[in-house]
């Protein structure tokens, strides 16, 4: 048994509860928004979130994202397992192009109707928090895990890029929908190359322009290269109003709410 084997869960669990716990500690310091809704419930139903989601990926599907690439590895398949580079340069190269597809697919779930049905249950939330990052239906967690495995085998990813990618883009979630103040500075020298709070925040907005943008989770090239950055929102983000446009209520703060908003029928002028 390797030591991924062995400790990966572990691993990833405490880089997720010690990044989570950082980030709360952060936004309680340097706060940059004024919250519009109930702390309290906010943060039961998107913790709730967390609990539904592992239990449906525990039913649905019988490996993960590092089984996959463990597998690919040991049947040849995919790109890396034909080519003859470096191990560095694989795990280096795999861990890129795994990010660019994940950007793909964030795409995806606003540009098709019946994902993005699924994704605005992320997007309804009224204010963004790094509890924010783990607010997922439970669908578009298991269609996401789906995709992740066509891409581990058709790369052949590296174990030990898959393994790392899963740990950097679950603590990025976290640290990108953190209500965190940067200096304009930092934000500016960083959002060069990863995807700062106050940059993924204008893709929260309300406005349709403003959501179909910034779709990166963890590297911000994407978004330059394919022409989906905005630098700020219009209203400021003080004033900017966050979420959906037609549910700007309580209900997001429900979980049996959420659960069931892919469902409901979409109301005149709604998406």
């Amino acid at each position: 048994m390797s030591f991924l084997d062995q400790y990966e869960g572990a691993i990833r669990l405490g880089v997720f509860a010690g990044a989570l716990a950082l980030m709360i500690a952060l936004e309680a310091a340097f706060p940059r928004k004024s919250r519009v809704s109930s702390r309290s419930r906010r943060w039961l139903t998107n913790g709730a979130f967390v609990l539904v989601d592992a239990v449906a990926l525990r039913l649905a599907m019988p490996v993960l994202a590092v089984g996959m690439a463990a597998i690919a590895e040991r049947n040849g398949w995919g790109l890396f397992n034909m080519l003859a580079a470096p191990s560095w340069a694989e795990i280096a190269l795999a861990f890129v192009l795994l990010d660019m597809l994940i950007y793909a697919q964030h795409v995806a779930t606003h540009r098709i109707p019946l994902l993005w049905r699924f994704h605005k249950v992320h997007h309804a939330d009224r204010d963004i928090d790094a509890t924010t990052g783990v607010r997922f239906h439970p669908v578009e967690i298991v269609l996401s895990m789906a995709y992740k495995l066509v891409c581990v085998a058709a790369l052949g990813a590296p174990v030990l890029a898959v393994f790392a990618f899963e740990v950097v883009l679950n603590a990025a979630a976290l640290f990108n929908h953190a209500n965190l103040r940067l200096p304009d500075r930092v934000d500016r020298a960083l959002r060069r190359l990863v995807v700062t709070p106050d940059m993924h925040r204008v893709h929260h907005s309300v406005y349709a322009r403003e959501t179909d943008s910034n779709y990166g989770f963890f590297l911000s090239v994407w978004d330059y290269l394919f022409r989906t950055y905005t630098a700020q929102p219009r209203d400021g983000h003080d004033a900017m109003t966050i979420g959906l446009g037609e549910h700007q209520d309580d209900g997001p703060g429900r979980l049996g709410w959420s659960l069931w908003l892919p469902f409901r029928r979409i109301r005149q002028g709604g998406r």
